[in-house]
Parts: C-alpha cells; structure tokens; sequence
C-alpha cells in the first residue's frame, strides 16, 4: 500500500474518482438549480435575479439551464466538457459579478463549484461516463 503513495500512473481509481467528483458537484448543483426552476416566477417577480441583456428571466433562465440540464448531462457523463462550460460561466458569474461587492464568503460556494468544473473540463469524464460508451461504440 505504501508503495502506491507516489504513484502517479493513470488507473482504474482516477476513474473512480472523476465519477465521484462527477456525481457529487452534479447532485449538489441539482439542490441550487431544482429551487430556482420550481419556484421560477416567484425569483422573476422580485427581481433579485442578475438580469442579462437586460432581462432577468434570460439570467435565470440560463442559471436554471447550466444547473440543472447541465448537472444531469455531467452526472451521466454524457457531452461532459461541453456541459461543463455553462457550468464555469455560471459560476464565475456567480461569483465575480453577482456577488462582487459582496465579502469573499458569499463568493466561495460559486468558487468551490468552479475549480471541480475547470478539473472535470480538463481530466474527461473518466471511463465510468456516457462518453466513454458512446466513443466506444463509434470505433
């Protein structure tokens, strides 16, 4: 076991572990983007959502799009590292112009999500992965 710590080949556990990864940031953005679709005219008629191009039900509408289509595609694995796109862009909105007057505290839990994104957009899916199956079929 110990001759394993440094390691650094790729194996069956970097699979595993970008499954976990893939799952966890994918059911915990599902607990962000599930409220804001169900209670969506609620958050357009207070107006506290981050309008775009003027208009706050297009800023929702794409935060709902990122965090919910988005997170099922990244849980499947399926289309990973395009569905992680609108997930970074989401998050660095979150962080650096919805809350930018805010302390770092608010900006940290869209920061939290981000680096996970950016290391999935960059590692793959993993072998565990929609993907993978379907890259399989078509060789």
């Amino acid at each position: 076991m110990l001759k394993n710590i440094f390691n650094t080949s790729h194996s069956g556990l970097t699979d595993a572990g970008l499954l976990i990864l893939r799952l966890a940031v994918g059911i915990l953005m599902l607990t962000h983007g599930i409220p804001k679709l169900l209670n969506f005219s609620q958050l357009v008629e207070a107006g506290t959502f981050l309008p775009v191009l003027g208009s706050a039900t297009l800023g929702l509408s794409l935060a709902i799009f990122a965090e919910v289509l988005m997170s099922l595609f990244l849980i499947a694995g399926l289309f990973t590292r395009i569905a992680t796109l609108p997930l970074i862009v989401t998050m660095l909105v979150a962080a650096f112009v919805a809350h930018a007057g805010d302390p770092f505290s608010s900006k940290e839990p869209a920061l939290l999500y981000l680096f996970p994104y950016i290391a999935i957009l960059l590692a793959g899916p993993g072998k565990y992965s929609l993907d993978n199956v379907i890259g399989r079929m078509r060789k």
